[in-house]
């Protein structure tokens, strides 16, 4: 019996094993796909957290950064206002020092304000009728005959120096005497051209204009009635103004040139900066006359690209033909400023009929008989005081 329980026993062993040995394959091929599909879930999980997790750590990053270059700029903007404000309280502790030292200061804390010696020398000459006439001959080329004079105001000091304009103009115009001024000067020139016209001479004198005078509605009106008792010389008295103020002119002084105007009287525009103006504009306006600084106008006369005035013209106007262009409204051109016989030849080669500068003659006063014959009269004087 012994000898057959052994190979029973291995047979049943391995009987055993093959069925124990299925049912793991069959467990096996049944859990493994599950297993897998668990595996790969997990694998991907862990995958994407790790994409967040460095998604996390880039913004973190971005925010790290942003905060600390706007920490930068707050911190340098604060430097900077902090020095602008140091800045501030030391020009204020400076000028308080200023204003301390050339006085005391009233309990209110506005300085007193100082006198003004121009405005003192200006209110002087115009009390004591220290305003001279200097005229300055205006001459036709290439014939350098004398045309015109240009009327050039000078006050004088007590002690007899010059105050020439570019010293009380401003003074003149913030104290609102300009008006004053000018009516002084047109009574001399008016005087002076009526003088001419008695000896026949034809020859008309610029008279220059504020534009604050011709919008000053006190001191116009004197303006305005003066000239319509002399409305015979408006051939003769040309009121010269600045260019500048005459293209952006307002509405006073545009009504003030045009009743002017309506009595016969012509205007030349000064010290022009461009050949770019409205020329039927300034013919409406009864501008007559333009003065250009001579150097400027024949350098924008040979630039084939430079300002070109204004007009019905269509086509590209060429420099020599501008003069033409001009005279065509009416409006004749001047170079003034012209120093030397150089600067002569170069206004020649573009035919600009008249001249004016040192070299044809400088300004020079009238005689002291004409000053003394011209002088205004006394009622004159009050009429004029009467609206200072």
């Amino acid at each position: 019996q012994l000898g057959l329980e052994w190979p029973l026993a291995g047979a049943g062993g391995a009987f055993a094993a093959l069925i124990l040995g299925q049912m793991h394959f069959f467990l096996f091929s049944r859990v493994a796909p599950k297993i897998d599909g668990r595996l790969q879930d997990a694998l991907a999980a862990q995958e994407s957290t790790s994409r967040r997790v460095n998604v996390l750590e880039a913004r973190t990053d971005a925010v790290e950064t942003s905060l600390k270059h706007e920490l930068t700029e707050r911190r340098d903007a604060l430097v900077a206002e902090m020095r602008q404000l140091e800045g501030l309280i030391e020009r204020l502790s400076q000028t308080v020092a200023a204003r301390t030292a050339n006085g005391p200061v009233p309990a209110n804390g506005m300085a007193i304000p100082k006198p003004d010696p121009t405005l003192q020398d200006v209110k002087s000459a115009l009390a004591d009728d220290r305003v001279d006439l200097h005229l300055q001959p205006v001459v036709s080329l290439p014939q350098r005959r004398v045309s015109f004079y240009e009327g050039l105001t000078r006050l004088r000091r007590e002690d007899g120096s010059l105050i020439l304009p570019a010293e009380f103009l401003d003074a003149a115009r913030r104290a609102r005497l300009s008006g004053m001024i000018d009516a002084l000067t047109l009574f001399r020139c008016v005087q002076i051209v009526r003088k001419l016209v008695s000896r026949d001479r034809r020859v008309g004198v610029f008279c220059n204009v504020s534009a604050a005078s011709l919008e000053d509605e006190r001191f116009f009106p004197i303006f305005l009635e003066f000239m319509a008792e002399h409305q015979d010389l408006s051939g003769a008295v040309i009121f010269e103004v600045p260019a500048d103020a005459f293209i952006q002119r307002s509405r006073e002084m545009r009504d003030s040139m045009d009743k002017l105007a309506a009595l016969g009287f012509r205007f030349s525009l000064d010290h022009a900066a461009s050949l770019d103006l409205d020329l039927p504009r300034l013919q409406d306006a009864g501008v007559r006359f333009v003065k250009f600084q001579a150097q400027r106008l024949v350098d924008q006369l040979r630039d084939e690209n430079g300002p070109r005035p204004s007009s019905s013209i269509m086509a590209q106007i060429k420099g020599e033909d501008v003069s033409a262009v001009f005279s065509r409204y009416g409006i004749t051109m001047i170079a003034d400023h012209l120093e030397d016989e150089a600067g002569v030849v170069e206004v020649l080669e573009f035919s600009v009929p008249f001249g004016q500068g040192h070299v044809f003659g400088s300004p020079r006063p009238i005689k002291s008989s004409l000053m003394e014959e011209t002088a205004p009269p006394p009622e004159f004087h009050q009429r004029l005081s009467a609206f200072a």
